[in-house]
């Protein structure tokens, strides 16, 4: 009896230790049936769509996003580019304005033909066999139900759609002019609305960022047989299809008739892309057992060699990239030449051109795994992926020195511009894109870098990777990623959630003053920012030996660790944010010392460093 017990007790430590945060999500399974039209660049589509409501919450009505009605002539999308085009955000050295365009979209919406328009019409829908009223706002279908959905309960919609491919703006489209790729099919399907703990998100396609319900994809596309696809998913048919996609010495038998059908299935993604391309190279490699990257790109530009490095890097980077971040879970990858830059999907990613290849992938973790609301966290998931992009390009370049100086750069001159705007705002509610992009981007970015400046390297590391495993496929918020850094570094953090994330104030600290006492050297800080931050001050003396002199934070109701073995330091008592001076001391004669430098890690985002660091020349 005493032996079940104490077994009872271990197995109950285990799983409270193992415990994962549960938060109520809903599920759906889509299944799709697409007959593509490569002359008139229309297609229809059936979709039948299982929708779990597993939510304590009793639904009247549902959402569905329809995007590519934004690729029309007074759009949301359209005239909110054009609005973009007349702010000025400052004069360039020849004295040109410069104003807050995005250059793929600028007004090339209000100038498309109506051939050359996206749309996606819905010509039925039921819900568990019974027709639905629902009307069209531009992006948005709202299904106002019959009957409503029960919480934990299940309901099946059946819809008929058609649409017509966008001439190549944003993201998706055709014929885009600088690849030549004929089809980036992304948002191309009605797709459901996230419905969470804070209700519907019903965002309309104004400008950037998704929200997607976990779920599952099967989806058959009928395409002439002349085009090569890749994207999201498994391909089920390979070998009827051929083009690479075969297994290893099967006789490709592709069935009568001038389409093929492919049929792709994926697993617990939040939505699906694909791509196609009757010139397309494909190559493909398995870089473990369970894991395949494909290539899919053109080489009217002479590529070839990037496009295939693209396949050789990624191969290199996965042990890193999964020992920092965690494990891609996926059973395969596809770098697809298409799009307008870069833009990532579960499993894939559209890129114009081989560059961006890196980033993108690294989307698989935040944006694929993660998947936050990135309409209201847009930091968590192009900030968190732009310090991932960072750290492995340093690993695969061999660099030393910092990789996030343009993310800093960024911040810095987003701060002393007048136009930055807090990291809170809502990804589509930045007056400019220039703001958008140096917080979402930049000072997102250094958010992770300045936290491991805070709780220590190693102790960020490990945050990174218990969010992960708490968090994936979770939706988490910002509060949930702060929760468990507070977990994992013993210290209390939301002072710098509340700083950082909803203010646009800035850290500006600055040696102040210097003088001997007693034998001693005193050295006073000063505080001339609005944001407290712990402080490191490295201290170099004549001899050539260090000194690291550690003040924490009072908010952070604890300390780093020591960072750096090598060198000896001394832990301070807190200085309370509201002082504007603290005094550290050093035994060392004054004129033992030659500098004196506030973090020279240089991770702390100091506004003005020209007062961080004192030489003295004796």
């Amino acid at each position: 009896m005493k032996k079940s017990f104490l077994i009872f007790l271990q197995l109950f430590f285990l799983m409270n230790v193992n415990a994962q945060p549960d938060r109520w999500q809903q599920k759906v399974k889509y299944v799709m049936n697409i007959d593509m039209n490569v002359q008139t660049n229309r297609f229809s589509g059936k979709q039948k769509l299982d929708y779990w409501n597993n939510s304590p919450d009793t639904l009247s009505r549902v959402f569905y996003h329809l995007y590519w009605n934004a690729f029309q002539p007074n759009s949301m999308m359209d005239n909110r580019s054009r609005r973009q085009g007349t702010i000025s955000l400052r004069t360039d050295r020849e004295g040109n304005e410069v104003r807050d365009w995005d250059p793929r979209i600028g007004d090339r919406i209000q100038n498309l033909k109506p051939e050359e328009y996206g749309y996606q019409k819905i010509l039925s829908l039921k819900m568990n066999g019974k027709p639905q009223t629902f009307k069209v706002d531009e992006t948005i279908l709202e299904v106002k139900l019959d009957k409503p959905i029960l919480p934990r309960s299940k309901v099946s919609f059946e819809m008929e759609f058609e649409a017509q491919v966008p001439l190549q703006v944003r993201r998706s489209g055709r014929d885009n002019p600088n690849t030549t790729v004929r089809y980036s099919m992304s948002q191309w399907y009605p797709k459901i609305c996230e419905y969470d703990y804070e209700g519907w998100h019903p965002t309309p396609y104004v400008a950037r960022e998704f929200y997607g319900v976990w779920g599952d994809f099967d989806v058959s596309i009928s395409i002439d047989k002349t085009y090569v696809l890749g994207g999201t998913g498994y391909l089920q048919n390979p070998n009827q299809i051929g083009y690479g996609y075969e297994e290893p010495g099967a006789l490709v038998n592709r069935p009568a008739g001038s389409k093929l059908t492919w049929h792709f299935i994926a697993p617990n993604v939040h939505d699906f892309m694909w791509a196609a391309d009757p010139n397309y190279n494909h190559i493909s490699k398995k870089v473990r057992n369970d894991l395949t990257i494909h290539v899919l790109y053109k080489t009217a530009d002479g590529t070839d060699a990037q496009w295939k490095g693209v396949l050789a890097a990624a191969e290199r980077a996965l042990p890193y990239v999964e020992k920092t971040f965690g494990r891609y879970v996926y059973n395969q990858y596809s770098f697809i030449d298409g799009g307008d830059g870069g833009m990532e999907y579960p499993m894939a990613t559209l890129l114009a051109g081989p560059g961006a290849w890196l980033h993108e992938w690294l989307h698989s973790w935040y944006y694929g795994m993660l998947g936050n609301n990135e309409s209201l966290y847009p930091w968590m998931d192009e900030g968190f992926t732009d310090y991932a992009t960072g750290r492995v390009r340093a690993f695969l370049e061999n660099q030393t020195s910092s990789p996030f100086g343009n993310n800093y750069g960024a911040y810095f001159s987003a701060a002393k511009s007048g136009k930055e705007e807090p990291l809170a705002t809502h990804a589509d509610h930045y007056n400019t894109n220039f703001a958008y992009g140096s917080a979402a981007y930049g000072k997102g970015a250094v958010f992770l870098e300045q936290l491991g400046y805070i709780v220590g390297s190693e102790t960020r590391d490990k945050i990174l990777l218990e969010y992960y495993r708490l968090w994936r496929f979770k939706h988490p918020n910002a509060q949930d990623f702060i929760n468990v850094a507070e977990k994992v570094s013993n210290m209390k953090l939301d002072w710098y959630k509340e700083f950082w994330i909803y203010s646009i104030k800035t850290i500006d600290y600055g040696i102040d003053s210097l003088w001997e006492e007693n034998g001693k050297t005193k050295i006073r800080l000063r505080d001339l920012g609005l944001v407290p931050m712990p402080i490191d001050v490295q201290l170099s003396f004549k001899d050539g030996t260090k000194q690291v002199h550690y003040v924490p934070l009072d908010l952070m109701y604890g300390e780093k660790p020591q960072e750096v073995d090598t060198v000896a330091r001394k832990v301070y008592e807190p200085w309370h944010w509201t002082n504007p001076t603290y005094i550290i001391e050093t035994d060392r004669r004054l004129t033992d010392i030659v500098l004196a430098e506030i973090d020279p890690s240089q991770r702390m985002a100091d506004i003005d460093r020209r007062n961080n660091k004192l030489e003295l020349k004796w």
